[in-house]
């Protein structure tokens, strides 16, 4: 008997009935939330595995799901104490009952909290809930909203939803948020009913609530979406509603789901900022596999550790190679350090986990020692990106608050990207050549130059690939440490001086951007007359301007160049016609 949803399915009349159907069946129990630990000492491994010592016949941790990347890590923080309900009536009226544990439905759980009259009494304090709102809202626009992210705001119960949102459009646009709750018909208070949504209606915020540019931002709820709604952009969950056990656990989750928007920027970790006081003890709140659970769900403080630990290896290890230099100097010296590839890569995993964290953490005031510091490998990671991987857009590689403060340059620093480049051609490129700088900031620049000309105009002007594939060889060779400094900005500068001739006969053939790829190609391998093979496939590609895609055209374009190339005296006719094609094909969008 194979069962879903084990920890629930085998209870009540369902389990009685089945088990008493099949009563000599084998059966195999799937749970993402097995009930161990309970008051009444039943549980799913009484009924599945119990053969097993440890009650698993296979198991799939939550830190082997985060290993694999199919749900991210969870961090918590907790609340001021001043926000928190008061830990003896939290113990004893809820923590301390042995009915609460192992519960697995929040219907259930409910019951329980219906019975915590003094507990639920002061969640619902008008007083505290102002404050509890005002701290959501700050934290939410310093915090999560400049990461592109949303929210859960967890109350006790509907009314303290319906509370919350009162309160909290006093501190945010009221669009922001939106209360998603049951309806319990004409038993609701009026209050109740005014943050009623149609189904159509709850439909339309479910869906918005998924998509980055939609209002709303923050949900408020206390049982809908808590469980079996997925949406990977969001990160936080205020939590405001004690909660155990599989409850808990399945609450969470809605925070840990991977989410990756347009740009490529990835979701580090979900956050649960927790207002009652569950995660001050969290092995107490997880009645199964605390040990497991607790380990992988870690407090802000772990990250603090962490974050002044990478950051103490970087003062050790990468601050120093600029160190006393400017200019130039300081970034000569880092270019040269991280020529070695496996060095490169060292340090750009190195910044990813600490940009990770800073994400996470920052504005937090922990962090202003380290600002400076962050903000000098910030620059060194953007030197590196620029000027070792030219083709990929720098911008990608930041989440959004380190992007922020990419833009605001708040610190000075003494590495710095020496060159911007504006016009696009050979004049310009001579002009960084001859520029007073080092022979190896002279050899980079050139390089993100013709990187930067070859993406921008090979598209109308072909021949540019060629060139641009021929600078990819320097850069290879000069990388890998196959060619000196000297060798690198020798080739260099007479590529410039190639594509400044190749400048001159473009003006001076009048050949259409195809034709005078032909010609380019043809007269750097030596041809002899390559003007005249050129001329012969121009009308060709006249005449069918869609050769790229009907294949009928292109064969008529490739005999005219099989011609053209006879006629010309190559030996090697299909080859060289091949090389041609490749190199359009290359330009085409």
């Amino acid at each position: 008997m194979l069962v879903d949803e084990a920890h629930r399915t085998t209870g009540g009349d369902l389990g009685n009935y089945l088990l008493g159907a099949l009563p000599n069946a084998t059966l195999l129990g799937f749970t993402g939330t097995p009930i161990d630990k309970t008051a009444q000492g039943k549980g799913t491994f009484k009924v599945f595995g119990f053969e097993d010592e440890k009650g698993y016949l296979d198991k799939y941790s939550i830190r082997e799901s985060i290993q694999d990347g199919t749900t991210v890590p969870l961090h918590y923080a907790l609340a001021p104490n001043e926000l928190r309900v008061d830990r003896e009536t939290l113990e004893k009226e809820f923590l301390g009952l042995a009915s609460a544990e192992g519960v697995s439905d929040i219907e259930d759980l409910n019951k329980i909290l219906e019975q915590a009259v003094t507990l639920r009494n002061m969640l619902k304090n008008r007083d505290r809930v102002e404050k509890v709102t005002a701290y959501v809202a700050k934290h939410f626009r310093e915090n999560v909203e400049p990461m592109g992210y949303k929210a859960f705001l967890v109350g006790v119960d509907r009314e303290a939803c319906c509370l919350y949102k009162e309160a909290l459009d006093k501190h945010l646009p009221p669009e922001y948020s939106q209360v998603v709750i049951s309806q319990a018909g004409k038993k609701d208070s009026e209050q109740l009913k005014r943050h009623y949504l149609s189904d159509d209606a709850e439909k339309a915020v479910r869906k918005a609530f998924r998509k980055p540019d939609e209002q709303p931002k923050i949900l408020i709820v206390t049982e809908k979406l808590l469980t079996g709604f997925d949406a990977p952009i969001l990160y936080c969950m205020y939590l405001d509603k004690p909660m155990r056990d599989h409850v808990l656990l399945q609450a969470i989750a809605r925070v840990n789901r991977p989410y990756e928007d347009d740009d490529g920027r990835r979701k580090p970790s979900g956050f649960v900022l927790d207002f009652v006081g569950i995660f001050e003890k969290l092995e107490k709140a997880l009645a199964f596999d605390s040990q497991d659970v607790t380990g992988v769900i870690q407090g802000l403080e772990v990250l603090q550790a962490r974050f002044a630990e990478l950051m103490e290896t970087a003062r050790e290890t990468y601050l120093p190679i600029g160190k006393g230099k400017q200019g130039d100097k300081a970034v000569e010296a880092v270019l040269e350090h991280f020529r070695d590839k496996e060095k490169r890569e060292e340090f750009y995993a190195f910044f990813k986990e600490l940009q990770n964290i800073y994400e996470i953490l920052s504005p937090d005031a922990f962090l202003r020692p380290f600002l400076a510091d962050y903000d000098a490998l910030l620059r060194m990671f953007h030197l590196l990106r620029a000027n070792y991987d030219r083709d990929q857009p720098v911008d990608r590689e930041f989440l959004r608050k380190t992007a922020k403060l990419v833009q605001a340059h708040t610190q000075s620093g003494a590495i710095e990207d020496p060159t911007k480049f504006h016009a696009l051609n050979a004049k310009a490129l001579e002009a960084i050549a001859s520029q007073k700088q080092s022979d190896t900031v002279k050899v980079f620049n050139l390089l993100k130059a013709l990187a930067n000309l070859v993406n921008a105009k090979a598209g109308g002007e072909p021949y540019l690939i060629s060139i641009g594939d021929r600078a990819k060889e320097i850069a290879e060779a000069f990388e890998s440490r196959q060619m000196t400094t000297q060798q690198a900005l020798d080739l260099l500068e007479k590529l410039i001086a190639r594509l400044k001739v190749a400048e001159k006969d473009r003006d001076a053939t009048g050949l259409s951007p195809e034709a005078f790829a032909v010609f380019y190609v043809l007269k750097s391998d030596g041809v002899e007359d390559p003007l005249k093979a050129a001329q012969a496939v121009e009308a060709a590609f006249q005449q069918h301007p869609h050769w790229q895609t009907s294949e009928h055209q292109e064969q008529d374009v490739r005999r005219s160049i099989y011609k053209a190339l006879i006629d010309a005296g190559i030996e090697a006719v299909v080859e060289v016609a091949t090389k041609l094609m490749k190199l359009l094909r290359r330009a085409s969008p």
